[in-house]
């Protein structure tokens, strides 16, 4: 869903220097699949977190460096974030209520806002 919703993140996934020539050429990517493992590691640590996020503040806020160093636009993560919605209703089904959806967006968008004080901290020395 992600590629589908913009194509133009594709060439952020670069793994040993390779560009994917197609979106499935990227999904099929060992490398690529170890990178869906951390954003859902990611996305747990949060959910386990709920009662206290901002204990992952400094985590997410240097999360979001380490993804302004590679190119990554703040604005993507919407993107991402569609796209996590879009696969929580497809697995879900009828469980995913606007009460749920509204949960779970809530949730992103505060990791998101964590990760964005990364691209708004200037790196030391500077």
């Amino acid at each position: 869903r992600l590629f589908d919703l913009d194509p133009d993140l594709l060439p952020l996934f670069q793994y040993n220097c390779k560009q994917f020539a197609s979106p499935q050429e990227c999904l099929s990517a060992p490398e690529f699949l170890d990178h869906i493992r951390k954003v859902m590691l990611v996305i747990d640590a949060a959910v386990s977190h709920l009662e206290n996020l901002s204990c992952l503040e400094e985590y997410l806020c240097n999360l979001g460096k380490k993804h302004q160093a590679v190119g990554v636009k703040v604005e993507s993560f919407s993107t991402v974030g569609e796209s996590l919605l879009y696969m929580l209703e497809k697995c879900l089904g009828t469980a995913f209520n606007p009460d749920v959806q509204e949960a779970w967006s809530k949730l992103y968008s505060a990791v998101v806002q964590a990760m964005r004080r990364g691209w708004e901290t200037l790196p030391e020395g500077d």
